[in-house]
């Protein structure tokens, strides 16, 4: 007889990527697109004077995190990206904690990533083209010191 998947359980699908949410200190901003949560262990290769395989050992060294980018369409009168970004000075911003949260089907948080001390690195506007009929889409990228998931 065939599955017709009526007694499977919620854990058995996996979570859908388009239904999330961004976070910005107590603040929710709206986007289209995120991109870019990556951590990786640099490698450390080494090989003793005395070693009688011709081969390195590797080891785990410092941790590298990947910035961030977001994109949202440009709303007419939102200045919100460009008032962040524009709070910039010389090592004097005042740095973000930014949660990354992917949504159930509830609408509820399932997981979350966490951007320790966040600031925006990088803004960029849209392209403008006479005879396209997209959205216009604004883009930031952050940097961040470390990424955290909670579930």
């Amino acid at each position: 007889m065939a599955d017709d998947g009526s007694a499977q359980s919620a854990a058995t699908w996996p979570m859908v990527k388009f239904a999330f949410q961004v976070k910005w200190d107590d603040a929710e901003i709206v986007f289209q697109e995120v991109t870019g949560l990556t951590a990786e262990a640099q490698v450390i290769e080494y090989r003793g004077g005395s070693s009688k395989t011709f081969s390195t050992v590797k080891m785990p060294g410092l941790l590298k995190y990947g910035n961030v980018t977001l994109k949202k369409g440009i709303f007419k009168g939102d200045k919100t990206l460009w008032t962040k970004f524009q709070a910039l000075k010389m090592n004097t911003y005042k740095r973000s904690q930014i949660t990354i949260s992917l949504l159930d089907e509830a609408n509820a948080v399932a997981m979350s990533w966490t951007l320790l001390n966040a600031f925006p690195s990088k803004i960029t506007v849209t392209d403008m083209k006479s005879d396209s009929n997209e959205v216009a889409v604004e883009t930031m990228e952050l940097a961040h010191e470390g990424l955290t998931l909670a579930s």
